[in-house]
Parts: C-alpha cells; structure tokens; sequence
C-alpha cells in the first residue's frame, strides 16, 4: 500500500494488486472516515485489511475488465455496500451494480465529493472520478499515453474524451491511472501537444503513446 494524498481533508491510498499489478485506490475523509473504493483488480483479503479503520460507502468501477473486477464477487460479499459503475459496462459484470453512474453524477462520502466523468474508449462505459485536483482515471489515461483501444472508432473516442474533458483540467491536477505511477496533467498536456502535431497512419490504435506513435 503506498499513500498518495494525505492532506486535512483527503486520504488517498493506492494498492497493486492481481497479476498484473492494476491499481485500486482506497479514497478515505479524514474528518469523518466514510470511504470508498475504486476498483477490485483482486487479493480481496487485503483490500479489506487496508479498509480497516475507514467506513466504507461505495465500490465504484472505473470499468469492467477483468483485471480490475477479480476481487468484486469477494468484496461485494463482505463489504455488503453498494457497487457503481456505467450502464454501458454494467452487462459484463458478474452481477448487476445497484448504482448506475454517468458523466456529471456526484458520489458522495463523509465531507468528500466525487465529480463523474464518462469517458468511453478503452471500454463503452469507462470512468473517471475527480475530487479537487486529483483524477482517478483508469485505463482512459496513462503516463505517455491512452489506454489501450480495440478498433480505429474506439481510439478516436478515447482521445475525444481526452481533449473533451482531461486535458482541460487544471495544469496541476494529479492523475493516478489503472496500471503503474501517477502523472501530472501538464506533463501530459505537453506530450499531447507533440503526438497531435503529427501525421498519424489512418486506422490508428491499440497501444499508443503520445512521443513514439506516428
């Protein structure tokens, strides 16, 4: 577990978990302790260890792939809290979310507000939360890159959804992505900059990065 906010009012903790290391994030208030979690990749055991000292309101899915579910079944089971996730990814989970989010709901928890963002690409119903100038963005945004897109459509949503509604951000908005480190939106503003000066191969998608693609 590392820590990657403690502040007077926000806690935030990020965990890798599963084989393939995807991060979940445990988002806590400090006033109150009511949580939540974002993301079950899996070793259901310690995110529930991890959770231990908070009060936990909400899962919420950033989407449905299966590395960031693996633990869900597990979860929903001990937590007894509701889960939250887009209706467009809600027909891939194991079992229906109680709470169908889209772009401009609020989640709620203690003195914490969470922004929802829908951010289709990497998957139909992919989303991103955003509280002060911390973003938790899934597969929708990375270090270097988007996520990983299926088809040419799918790519060109994806980085519809980035210029539409990240990249338009405040310069210092933290971004703690799905796989890996965090990254700051002006890094990424900057190395946006680079990748759409270019001339890119019709059909583009798949794993792209902002510096070496084209």
């Amino acid at each position: 577990m590392t820590i990657m906010v403690e502040d007077e009012t926000l806690r935030i903790d990020r965990l890798q978990l599963g084989s393939f290391g995807t991060n979940a994030y445990i988002l806590a208030c400090r006033k109150t302790g009511a949580s939540v979690l974002v993301d079950a990749p899996g070793e259901a055991g310690e995110i529930l260890e991890n959770l231990k000292g908070t009060n936990p309101k909400y899962i919420l899915l950033t989407h449905s792939h299966w590395d960031h579910t693996g633990a869900l079944t597990q979860l929903r089971s001990g937590l007894g809290i509701p889960l939250a996730a887009h209706a467009a990814d809600a027909g891939k989970l194991s079992a229906a979310p109680e709470i169908r989010l889209d772009g401009g709901d609020t989640v709620t928890f203690g003195n914490i507000r969470l922004e929802v963002m829908h951010t289709p690409g990497h998957t139909p119903g992919s989303l991103c939360f955003k509280t002060g100038d911390y973003l938790i963005s899934g597969d929708t945004i990375f270090p270097g890159g988007p996520g990983k897109t299926d088809t040419p459509a799918a790519f060109e949503r994806i980085i519809e959804s980035i210029t539409n509604q990240i990249l338009i951000l405040d310069d210092s908005t933290r971004i703690f992505p799905g796989h890996g480190d965090a990254t700051v939106l002006k890094k990424e503003r900057e190395a946006f900059a680079v990748f759409s000066s270019k001339k890119h191969p019709p059909g583009l998608h798949g794993d792209v990065t902002w510096l070496s693609s084209g």
